[in-house]
């Protein structure tokens, strides 16, 4: 009569016991008793011994529940949690009840949705997405194809732009250009295609003609950031007409085999003024760093699973058409810049896990949780080397990995840390104000936008709700990137933080949802209102 019944699916004790608590009575599915034996596998509570998980997934000395919900086992439930929405009985989701998902949410819980909706975000409202989301595209769509390989090469060449800086600052500049005699010694393009047609040594020296080169291309597409190009009949022909595969493989010489550049003291001036002037058009130059990294996904997976990182572009192509990783379709993929400019913590990558939960569409109605954690990586971070233990902060996959021996014995041993740790970090840096004034701030943008730009692709279900997990990376002037979010966060804890953390993200969660439609002045946790439309 209270319309108390729930019915839980899957790994979530927390939730069980408060819903008992508050005097509901759980409806539970044939295979509950299997459920509760995958419960107790050490992989989702390496910590608690099994006879102490057996009591907190089912707490019923008397037998009580057991009896009352055999006697509601044919009444159809109330509340709903489950894993994933298909999970769910389709007739349950035609009754008025409460369920903890929202359906068509892949518009941004997945890596080609979210892609392809912040790709609409400045048609919906004056946000740049390019601000807080690394460029990303889908490598299935053909002009999406092209604009990626078009990037990787413009990318390159301001790369090489920094690389010849850097290089610049640790040895006296030419003061005029190198005779045509000396080129041979190194390398010159009429004559030098590949790199295996080469004759020069990988450290020998690449001469000003790339650097050239390199500068014509940053400088046509300066002027087409500024629409500077729209009386020109014709494309530019540096960007058309140069041969990009042998620029590209000298690239490579440069970037990550050790080559060496030599440019003149004109060409270092032109470096950096062209440089300043780009970043005032592109708000991810700094980011992007100076190798070029990629990381390519396959597009609707999730917990690390199939990523991986490249520098060349011809493997970011193949790998899209020929890679069966994770049974992914061929094509399904996106590709997306890997921030190669991120702020490290005792030498190591980590990322930000930050939970919200949208209580409505329609008006879009949004909660922040003020609570958050982070996650280390195994090994110290290095762009010369790409495995996955140092650049992918998933729990899923830095569980398979032992801590180095060369990591900092500073990094915490389960790889997990709270908000209130980093916050304490960033104090001992001199940066206590950066968590509140520039992460905080940041990471509300980027979900509200995130959002807004999938909006109208959700089916929306009123009494509904739905907890989600954003990911985000730091950068070294602490801006937060946003890289994915989804719509199942874990609740399997890895650490003593995340067992807290995430029982009190449940807890908070059901005061929100459940309590404060009886009392809209209870407690809601750490939950803070940030949008209401």
């Amino acid at each position: 009569q209270e319309k108390k019944i729930f019915m839980v699916q899957g790994p979530y004790p927390i939730i069980r016991r408060e819903l008992r608590a508050r005097g509901w009575v759980e409806r539970k599915l044939p295979s509950m008793g299997r459920q509760l034996e995958q419960h107790r596998d050490p992989l989702h509570y390496p910590w608690l011994p099994a006879e102490k998980e057996e009591e907190q997934c089912d707490e019923d000395p008397n037998g009580i529940h057991n009896l009352m919900s055999y006697l509601v086992r044919d009444r159809l439930p109330n509340f709903i949690w489950t894993n994933f929405l298909d999970a769910t009985d389709h007739e349950l989701l035609q009754q008025d009840n409460v369920v903890n998902h929202y359906a068509r949410v892949d518009a941004f819980t997945t890596k080609e949705g979210l892609c392809l909706s912040l790709q609409k975000l400045p048609w919906i409202e004056q946000a740049d997405p390019n601000t807080f989301f690394p460029r990303c595209y889908r490598l299935g769509i053909m002009d999406e194809r092209e604009a990626f390989i078009e990037d990787f090469r413009l990318t390159a060449a301001r790369s090489l732009l920094k690389l010849a800086l850097e290089e610049a600052g640790d040895r006296p500049m030419r003061t005029q250009q190198v005779p045509n005699s000396a080129k041979g010694a190194g390398w010159h393009r009429s004559h030098v295609s590949h790199p295996k047609h080469s004759t020069a040594q990988p450290g020998s020296p690449l001469y000003t003609e790339l650097v050239e080169e390199a500068l014509e291309v940053c400088k046509q597409h300066l002027d087409i950031l500024r629409h500077q190009d729209i009386d020109r009949n014709t494309p530019s022909p540096c960007m058309t007409c140069i041969d990009w595969d042998r620029f590209l493989q000298q690239y490579y010489r440069v970037a990550h085999e050790g080559a060496e550049l030599v440019l003149t003291k004109q060409q270092q001036k032109q470096c950096q003024n062209l440089l300043q002037h780009l970043a005032e058009q592109l708000p991810q130059l700094d980011m992007e760093g100076r190798l070029n990294v990629w990381i390519l996904k396959p597009g609707a997976e999730s917990q690390g699973r199939g990523i991986i990182c490249t520098t060349r572009l011809e493997e970011v192509l193949q790998l899209a058409w020929s890679c069966k990783a994770a049974s992914v379709q061929v094509g399904r993929w996106v590709v997306q810049k890997y921030v190669e400019q991120l702020l490290t913590i005792f030498g190591t990558k980590f990322d930000i896990r930050q939970w919200f939960v949208v209580t409505d569409w329609k008006p879009l109605t949004v909660w922040f949780y003020q609570d958050c954690y982070l996650r280390f990586c195994s090994r110290p971070f290095s762009l010369c080397h790409l495995e996955r233990a140092r650049h992918l902060c998933n729990v899923s996959v830095q569980k398979w990995y032992k801590t180095s021996p060369d990591q900092d014995p500073r990094v915490p041993r389960d790889k997990i840390w709270s908000n209130k740790q980093f916050q304490e970090y960033l104090a001992q840096l001199g940066q206590a104000d950066a968590w509140h004034q520039v992460l905080v701030p940041g990471m509300k943008a980027a979900i509200l936008s995130a959002l807004r730009s999938a909006q109208d692709q959700v089916r929306f279900r009123k009494g509904s709700f739905e907890l989600y997990g954003a990911d985000f990376l730091v950068g070294e002037d602490f801006q937060p990137w946003l890289l994915e979010i989804n719509s199942c966060p874990t609740m399997s804890p890895s650490s003593a933080v995340t067992r807290r953390l995430c029982a009190n993200v449940q807890r908070d969660t059901l005061c929100l949802v459940l309590d404060r439609k009886d009392n809209p002045t209870c407690s809601i946790g750490a939950f803070e209102l940030i949008y209401k439309e």
